[in-house]
């Protein structure tokens, strides 16, 4: 069984229950708790920091996600000024020591939940019950930590891979660039091969050759939006402020939809939504490229009638935070050695 940190509505578990594995995901926002639960997810609701590898006795291994924001470039990068702070963390956490006096000092207590991983880890060797794989993913700002706890992972005798991968290499139709590390004891870590090229700026048309495939653009994958290239990363939007939840990045990702359409490379929606998903137009000049919930996560690899739960921005906020579940599929199957599932980008009705 496999114990999933910080779940969310179930990104890295419908990769794994597609695999065939068997997870339980402990999350404490309601809302992703409802969508997980829907979808038949089993769950735990409550703080990742509340309980530890003692309360999931059947687990044999962990994956996680811990909160992107604080270290998200679209957030305000209290994370990414603190990095120093929690690499030094992370040694003392390896030494044994106690860090929770240095950690209540974060401006935003999400920045020391990136250690929780290591700490679950590293409580489950010292019960004699080691974790047999590690998986691990967050924005690209945080690889250096991934690096550093593969560093002390390797001291335990973990075998480790970190690095970037892209999600359009992966059919994945959006260009989400996330940091994994994968950690093994029965054998050497590592990161899967891509399976579609990666997306090229200027670049229209792709052949399949040396056995990648075309990336996936938007409109192959909901039925509107750019022919030529895959989407880009899905905005998380917040009551706290950031990026609109209903469109594709921010307003310099909106210029690139407008440049796309404008040189024709756009097919238009035609599928009837609600008032609220409908493209605005003022002085004849479409102001806003908008995705229903359920657009959005199919650009996030999840299935078409995935469950979302909660008001409409909480789900927009689920699907932003998610790791893409196609993605998270990859990563699995490398690291367990099992083969790829069938599933597939399923278009919106």
């Amino acid at each position: 069984m496999i114990v999933d940190l910080f779940a969310g509505p179930g990104g890295w578990d419908v990769g794994a229950t597609r695999l065939g594995l068997d997870v339980t995901g402990i999350e404490r926002d309601h809302a992703a708790c409802e969508t997980r639960r829907a979808a038949g997810l089993r769950t735990v609701e409550g703080d990742v920091r509340a309980y530890g590898p003692a309360d999931f006795p059947d687990a044999t291994d962990m994956i996680g996600s811990p909160p992107c924001q604080p270290f998200s470039v679209g957030g305000k990068g209290r994370g990414r000024a603190a990095l120093d702070t929690v690499l030094e963390l992370a040694q003392r956490l390896a030494e044994r020591q106690g860090i929770g006096e240095a950690l209540a000092g974060f401006d935003d207590e999400r920045t020391g939940l990136v250690l929780e991983p290591l700490r679950w880890a590293l409580e489950a060797m010292d019960a004699g019950r080691p974790y047999r794989t590690i998986l691990l993913e967050q924005v690209p700002t945080v690889l250096p930590v991934w690096e550093a706890l593969g560093e002390l992972l390797r001291v335990e005798g973990y075998s480790v891979a970190t690095g970037r991968l892209s999600s359009e290499e992966y059919g994945v139709p959006q260009t989400r660039v996330r940091a994994f590390l994968a950690a093994s004891l029965d054998g050497e870590a590592r990161l899967p091969q891509p399976t579609h090229h990666r997306y090229r700026k200027g670049v229209t048309e792709v052949q399949e050759v040396f056995g990648l495939k075309p990336w996936i653009s938007m409109a192959d994958a909901i039925g509107w939006g750019m022919t030529a290239r895959p989407a880009l990363t899905v905005a998380v939007g917040t009551a706290a402020g950031g990026p609109d939840p209903s469109c594709v990045g921010g307003s310099g990702a909106r210029a690139t939809l407008y440049g796309e359409r404008d040189a024709g490379r756009w097919i238009d929606c035609t599928r009837i939504v609600d008032a609220d998903n409908l493209p605005a137009y003022r002085g004849g000049r479409r102001d806003t490229i908008r995705l229903s919930v359920q657009d959005a996560a199919i650009l996030q690899s999840f299935p078409a009638d995935h469950p979302f739960r909660g008001s409409r921005t909480k789900q927009f906020e689920q699907i932003g935070n998610a790791v893409p579940c196609l993605l998270a599929e990859h990563v699995i199957a490398a690291a367990f050695g099992l083969p790829l599932s069938s599933g597939q980008i399923a278009e919106a009705a």
